[in-house]
């Protein structure tokens, strides 16, 4: 579904993301790990189409993709962000936010299609008429994944969509990402600093450094440490040392870097 090959970006003379190419099938999940300004972000940016300033090849579906994406790209490929509360208008009510990829895509049936929404992502349907500071930090991201979907898109592209979350809402977003990746057969591509949650919902995982992708390697070998570049040991050691030894595992938030795997 999604092919990346030798993706460069520029930022005036410094290259941030350097020769970057993986490839995500159809219905799968491709995570990226790294440092703050290792190049993760910024190449989920060019796939979205918010930055147009990059070289190589991308594709998605086959269809190669150009600097200048077509409304129907926008259709296809939605994005969700690290913040929930900055990435919903704090002046629009959520019946709002979630009509208005309809009316942009010329949609119809709105009525149906937002309680639908609501319904799916787990949300009463009394914040439909609430703004974002009347909600929690939870709702407001599951309200972006609503809106997220409402056009129908067959990818998701998730910046950091739980960092901005405590654990235990963490735990609940990252099950209803993977229920709604079940059911609607989407494509994700999600970057993030956390190991343990790029693990949980992504077979895949690439590790940035320095704008370079050092290393590919699976969820799986990840959980057992059987790394090959230094950098990827580094990171999964400081994962596992961040975790707290006294506190059981309470769900996907803490799938658990350490030998077990739990």
């Amino acid at each position: 579904m999604i092919t990346v090959e030798d993706l460069r970006v520029r930022f005036g003379s410094r290259e941030v993301v350097r020769g970057v190419s993986f490839a995500v099938p159809k219905g799968g999940s491709f995570g990226m790990v790294g440092e703050s300004g290792s190049g993760k972000s910024t190449i989920l940016r060019a796939l979205s189409g918010l930055n147009a300033e990059w070289t190589g090849r991308m594709a998605v579906d086959g269809i190669p993709l150009t600097p200048r994406r077509s409304k129907a790209f926008f259709r296809r490929v939605q994005m969700v962000f690290q913040d929930p509360y900055g990435s919903l208008h704090p002046g629009q009510t959520i019946d709002r936010a979630l009509a208005e990829p309809l009316l942009v895509h010329g949609i119809g049936d709105i009525e149906n299609r937002i309680l639908r929404a609501l319904a799916e992502v787990a949300l009463p349907a009394s914040v439909r008429f609430r703004f974002p500071h009347q909600i929690s930090g939870g709702q407001r991201q599951r309200v972006a994944i609503a809106r997220a979907l409402m056009a129908e898109p067959e990818v998701l592209l998730l910046d950091e969509p739980t960092s901005a979350l405590d654990v235990s809402v963490q735990a609940e977003v990252l099950n209803l990402l993977k229920s709604l990746q079940a059911a609607r057969g989407l494509t994700y591509v999600m970057v993030s600093h956390n190991l343990a949650v790029v693990a949980h919902l992504c077979p895949k995982v690439g590790v940035m450094q320095g704008g370079e992708l050092v290393e590919t390697l699976s969820a799986e070998d990840l959980r057992a440490g059987r790394t090959r570049h230094p950098h990827t040991t580094e990171l999964r050691s400081l994962s596992v040392e961040l975790e707290d030894p006294d506190e059981e595992p309470s769900g996907p938030a803490h799938p658990g870097l350490g030998g077990s795997g739990t």
